[in-house]
């Protein structure tokens, strides 16, 4: 009699946990078609080639002289609780002077973005940072300093999230910043931490995103 009710016991809690994990699941389940809508340049987050991506990344330049920063924080999925792993975030952004500048033998994307551009992919705690030197506004004076990110999430195509602003910009208006952001808000407070300025950027997948489920 024990040993029924044991195995009723157990068949009941695995039903239960099975249940739980699907529902989990079901919350974070994203759509499987395409997302985000036009996205020129998205291409460029496949530009890594064989390159071992972690959670961390040193953009090219970062031991020249400069504002160095510090662009750190979580991905989350939709429910902005759930951490997301291996997603692989791109950005890119001007050098000091505003230009995206380049060394003459790009190819892909490279030749319009530059060469300082880096990549990450989380872990299961969905962390990311990036290490860089703070970019310039263009030579015409007509944006403030900006970096540009992409995401990609497994088996969901590349979209862009708003682009990343610097509070405290003297040419940064309104405008600028969008009132439906996708991903979160774009704007990075900066905060002197030794010798870095760190800004905190958590992202949440699909959050104003068209077509995203």
């Amino acid at each position: 009699m024990r040993t029924l009710l044991f195995i009723l016991l157990t068949i009941h809690c695995l039903a239960a946990c099975n249940a739980q994990q699907k529902e989990t699941t079901e919350s974070i389940t994203k759509s499987s078609g395409p997302v985000g809508g036009p996205c020129e340049g998205c291409e460029a987050l496949h530009e890594y080639g064989d390159k071992i991506l972690t959670s961390s990344d040193t953009l090219p330049g970062f031991d020249n002289q400069g504002q160095k920063i510090k662009v750190t924080g979580i991905v989350y999925h939709k429910d902005g609780k759930t951490p997301a792993r291996d997603v692989i975030l791109y950005i890119y952004h001007t050098n000091q002077e505003g230009i995206y500048p380049t060394r003459g033998d790009e190819e892909g994307w490279a030749k319009r973005h530059g060469y300082i551009r880096g990549w990450i992919k989380t872990g299961a705690d969905g962390k990311y940072t990036f290490y860089t030197l703070k970019p310039g506004s263009y030579p015409s004076g007509s944006n403030p300093a900006h970096i540009h990110p992409t995401i990609k999430e497994p088996d969901l195509n590349a979209y862009y999230i708003d682009t990343w602003h610097f509070k405290g910009d003297p040419l940064l208006q309104e405008s600028h910043l969008s009132a439906s952001p996708r991903g979160g808000s774009g704007l990075l407070t900066l905060e002197q931490e030794g010798e870095l300025w760190v800004a905190r950027k958590d992202i949440v997948l699909g959050l104003n995103i068209p077509g995203y489920k």
